[in-house]
């Protein structure tokens, strides 16, 4: 069995990459990453180390700004579950608010290994 991180460590982690993201932070949520993590998220192909996470936050992201409000964080060292919801806006100014639920995992390091994002929104 593989070691897992220690559970806050991997809680602040995560927090941590929140707060980059509602800074702007591109490098620094980006350098979160393992080299071969695996980021995925609705409407958007796999992307990949952080070199993907940069391309995404830094250009392909819809989002201009806003702000993630975290309710509830549970974790077993390995994954991380994130529910929460977002407040913002996109960058033809129009509003958004949603809500929203992510996975982490976290390597032994620290480092994520993979994130999957999923959005409470309907499909018809």
């Amino acid at each position: 069995m593989t070691t897992a991180p220690d559970r806050q460590l991997a809680i602040r982690t995560v927090r941590r990459f929140y707060d980059l993201v509602d800074r702007a932070d591109v490098h620094g949520l980006a350098a979160l990453f393992a080299p071969d993590a695996a980021y995925r998220r609705p409407g958007y192909d796999l992307m990949v180390g952080p070199e993907g996470l940069r391309g995404f936050y830094g250009r392909d992201r819809t989002i201009r700004a806003g702000r993630h409000a975290l309710t509830t964080l549970l974790t077993d060292g390995h994954t991380v579950g994130v529910f929460g919801e977002f407040q913002g806006e996109l960058h033809d100014g129009t509003p958004v608010h949603l809500r929203f639920a992510d996975s982490f995992t976290v390597r032994p390091d620290g480092l994520f290994s993979s994130r999957d994002t999923y959005f409470f929104a309907p499909l018809v």
